[in-house]
């Protein structure tokens, strides 16, 4: 247990790892640590928590975060953003053509699930779209330590990108491909029936032994993310591969 940072809400996962589960939604935020740059990995629901996740990533690191990662294109993963002036954005490809045309149907989404509408209204306005589309893999060299952004989707999206942190613990960021505090959400823009291979792509990121940290809930291993994927295929009567 790493006291300072068990202080400040946040989780340390191995030396270079970190996440947060915020209020409300419980989104997980995860961290990357590296000497020279941070990578941070969703940066909450809305302007103010962004401003509020940047703080503490900046108080927990010594230096500002220099790289955002969206794991998907739903509210409560991007809509911090603003708060983050100055970061290299990336995304799945096609993720930005979807934040750029979906405003309004975001703006909405986020208040129907219960975000206030002057708060929703300004994180749309002010919505910073990935500059870098990752179409397969793309390592970041963040100085002692790399990750590994992959596009493992459509599963719970047609944009879903994983996060993959090798070290003395793999760890992999899932998104929302997996969930732990609540059964998986299939919302109208869900892939129902690449979904388990999506899953599969993650397994095959991690292995037997890596942290797989879910987009909600506690972080979980291999054997409970084989056992989602499974939940999935029998869900949406996808056929093992």
């Amino acid at each position: 247990m790493d006291v300072r940072w068990e202080e400040a809400g946040w989780e340390r996962l191995t030396g270079r790892t970190g996440r947060r589960r915020l209020p409300v939604w419980d989104c997980t935020v995860g961290l990357v640590v590296g000497d020279e740059s941070v990578l941070l990995i969703d940066p909450g629901s809305c302007v103010r928590e962004g401003a509020q996740l940047r703080a503490e990533a900046e108080r927990l690191t010594g230096r500002r975060v220099t790289h955002i990662a969206f794991t998907h294109g739903h509210f409560d993963h991007v809509l911090g953003v603003a708060a983050f002036a100055g970061t290299e954005v990336y995304g799945a490809v096609g993720l930005d053509a979807e934040l750029s045309t979906g405003r309004e149907e975001l703006r909405a989404g986020a208040v129907a699930q219960g975000l206030a509408e002057a708060e929703a209204a300004e994180a749309v306005d002010l919505l910073v779209v990935p500059r870098h589309s990752v179409s397969g893999e793309w390592t970041l060299e963040l100085g002692g330590v790399q990750a590994l952004l992959a596009n493992v989707g459509p599963g719970h999206t047609p944009y879903d990108l994983a996060v993959f942190v090798p070290g003395e613990r793999e760890t992999v960021f899932c998104g929302d491909l997996v969930e732990e505090s609540g059964e998986p959400q299939a919302g109208s823009d869900a892939v129902p029936a690449q979904w388990p291979a999506a899953i599969d792509r993650l397994l095959s990121l991690g292995g037997d032994d890596a942290l797989y940290v879910p987009g909600h809930g506690a972080v979980v291993s291999a054997d409970f993310v084989r056992e989602q994927r499974d939940t999935l295929a029998r869900r949406f009567g996808v056929s093992a591969p």
